[in-house]
């Protein structure tokens, strides 16, 4: 019998900081996207987006919530969705605006700390959280929920992609269950309706590694 896998992703940030803005003490995140050695920016759509997508999931407006260079923003936004994707990292971002113009897709980016969402101004139907859950603590976590509640109305549905627990994931960011349902559930103001096993895509293993999809509904 063959060794399971092992995925030691070493994501080159600590997480604990309120502002979202640096990974190593002094560096920010936009070092990732500079030198290109975000793990997750892979060039494409993350292939659990491009499934839900095609089964309809996504309606009305669309947030995009630490969306890095875009690709699952620009994914959505060539299907004729409303979309806004929105990150901490303005190189990633600039990044995004060029991918969009160079291919004539009509998307919007903002700089925006995903802890002040309520300094967009404005609502959304559905909210995308592809790998930005999994980087924040425990405080950060209660202060997003927050922030989501207040630029989502009744019965807007976040999906969140994360790396999973299972017992081949050495990734220290990797989110089991109970986390997902401590941070979303009656008394913030959300449901989860489902929580299903699937692959988060990163540039070291093909295949990608183990990850939760959860459907997450606003109370």
């Amino acid at each position: 019998m063959s060794e399971p896998t092992v995925y030691n992703i070493q994501y080159p940030f600590s997480g604990g900081n309120s502002n979202g803005q640096e990974t190593f003490p002094g560096q920010p995140w936009d070092a990732l996207y500079s030198d290109g050695s975000a793990p997750w920016d892979i060039g494409e759509p993350q292939p659990a987006i491009v499934r839900l997508a095609s089964e309809g999931a996504f309606t009305g407006t669309v947030l995009d919530a630490g969306c890095g260079t875009g690709e699952n923003t620009l994914h959505l936004a060539t299907l004729g969705l409303p979309v806004m994707g929105i990150d901490v990292a303005e190189t990633a971002l600039a990044i995004a605006q060029a991918k969009a113009d160079e291919r004539g897709v009509k998307a919007e980016f903002a700089a925006t700390d995903a802890l002040q969402l309520e300094l967009l101004g404005c609502k959304f139907d559905t909210v995308l959280d592809c790998g930005l859950f999994q980087a924040l603590d425990v405080i950060e976590r209660s202060e997003y929920v927050e922030s989501l509640a207040s630029v989502t109305a009744r019965e807007a549905i976040l999906y969140v992609l994360c790396f999973s627990d299972d017992a081949t994931n050495a990734n220290r960011y990797s989110v089991n269950q109970d986390e997902l349902e401590a941070a979303f559930n009656a008394s913030t103001g959300w449901t989860i309706t489902a929580i299903e096993p699937d692959r988060f895509h990163i540039r070291e293993h093909n295949s990608g590694a183990p990850a939760w999809l959860a459907t997450i509904k606003r109370n």
